[in-house]
């Protein structure tokens, strides 16, 4: 095998699946470990500053145009670089309608302000850019639970509400997609987070477990609420969810909070989602997933995403522990693109028995963090397009290449 390159994969005849399969079909594939033509290739995003660097540097060609708010076009760098996307709907189980962001100062390069909700957060202006620092939540007992309730979660709220023919509209747009389709069923315990802070959160999971149940109680009634009138419209391939409610040694709340509080209030949902033909289920959770896989496996949640190395998960042992009830996305180390072309190699080389399984979509374990060289990272979706099967043919037609 070159030190520079890995071997390029046998493809299977796309005769032998009755032609060259889509997005979706190869997506689908995967995920219940069937034959496919090659693999998925995907990428979960890069952080803003990375994509404003790789532009100014001229990385980037001029089509790709930088929002009004600043920001580059969602899916643009991913087009740039050949991935396949996903499709989905909007579920309205979210909060709103929110405030309008409220300014509370501005010096030595930060802005302090008030979103939406009533955080406070605080930014850099300039340089790396990634989430907030925050500085103060809404949610500090259960006054203040019920008053943030009754402004921002309203069960019964107008807005919430699709009409049958919107509805249909989107349903006869999403049926013939050749992407696949998913449906977001949101948040159980990763918004409330946002909205109490964690060491509040840490404190309520001992300190008052009536009412942090009771707000992951509400929160799930929203999705069994709001999700149904979709879910018997609409034909989807996949369900997908947020979190990140794990450090580098394990989740912010022990395990038997987990289980105590928020896996009851899972379990209906995922048996929901499953009723609807649903079978591929994951949760963006960053952080060490160890102790929560077979928790979340249990009340049918089964694919980890998007599978972070360095806090000490490990694919190939992950995948010899559960077998195929266990589906991963991600899990490429983000880490290696700041080493060396062989550091990269050599991830893929160890990933390799797990794809040839099946049930794996390999990826960065994140946004692909500012630092990385435009080099290295086009670099990395060479060796990556070989990795899953690509010809050189079809790798030479991705824009980054051209």
């Amino acid at each position: 095998m070159d030190a520079e390159m890995l071997t390029e994969r046998p493809q299977i005849g796309a005769e032998r699946l009755g032609g060259p399969l889509t997005p979706r079909e190869r997506f689908l594939r995967t995920m219940h470990y069937q034959t496919v033509d090659r693999f998925p290739h995907m990428e979960f995003g890069y952080w803003v500053s990375l994509k404003d660097r790789w532009l100014a540097e001229g990385h980037l060609p001029q089509a790709i145009q930088v929002q009004p708010n600043g920001v580059i076009g969602d899916g643009a760098v991913e087009a740039f670089f050949g991935c396949e996307r996903r499709a989905g709907t909007d579920t309205r189980i979210d909060t709103g309608p929110h405030r309008k962001l409220e300014i509370v100062s501005e010096r030595d390069g930060k802005v302090i302000y008030r979103d939406g909700l009533g955080i406070l957060c605080e930014e850099v202006q300039e340089g790396i850019r990634t989430i907030p620092h925050y500085l103060e939540f809404p949610v500090k007992d259960r006054p203040s639970w019920e008053r943030f309730r009754d402004e921002f979660l309203v069960l019964d709220a107008d807005w919430r509400y699709q009409s049958a023919e919107a509805l249909e509209d989107r349903a006869r747009l999403l049926r013939n997609s050749q992407y696949p389709v998913g449906i977001n069923f949101g948040s159980f315990i990763g918004r409330i987070r946002n909205w109490v802070g964690f060491e509040n959160l840490a404190y309520m999971s001992y300190d008052d477990p009536e009412l942090l149940e009771e707000m992951v109680a509400h929160l799930t009634q929203l999705k069994l609420t709001y999700l149904p009138p979709i879910l018997r419209k609409i034909e989807f391939d996949f369900a997908s969810g947020w979190e990140d409610i794990c450090f580098n040694s394990g989740p912010l709340l022990s395990p038997k909070v987990f289980q105590d509080i928020i896996m009851p209030h899972m379990k209906p949902v995922m048996t929901m989602l499953r009723q609807h033909g649903i079978d591929i289920i994951f949760t963006d959770t960053d952080g060490n997933i160890r102790d929560l896989i077979p928790l979340w496996l249990d009340v049918g949640l089964n694919c980890m995403f998007p599978f972070e190395i360095k806090p000490g998960n490990d694919v190939v042992a992950y995948r010899k522990t559960y077998g195929k009830a266990l589906l991963i996305m991600g899990g490429f180390d983000k880490l290696t693109l700041f080493e060396s072309k062989e550091t990269v190699l050599a991830e893929f080389r160890k990933l390799e028995p797990v794809l040839e399984e099946g049930g794996f979509i390999p990826h960065i374990d994140h946004r692909c963090p500012d630092g990385v060289s435009f080099e290295m990272y086009r670099y990395y979706i060479r060796e990556k397009c070989h990795f899953l099967g690509m010809s050189q043919e079809e790798i030479a037609q991705i824009p980054c290449f051209k």
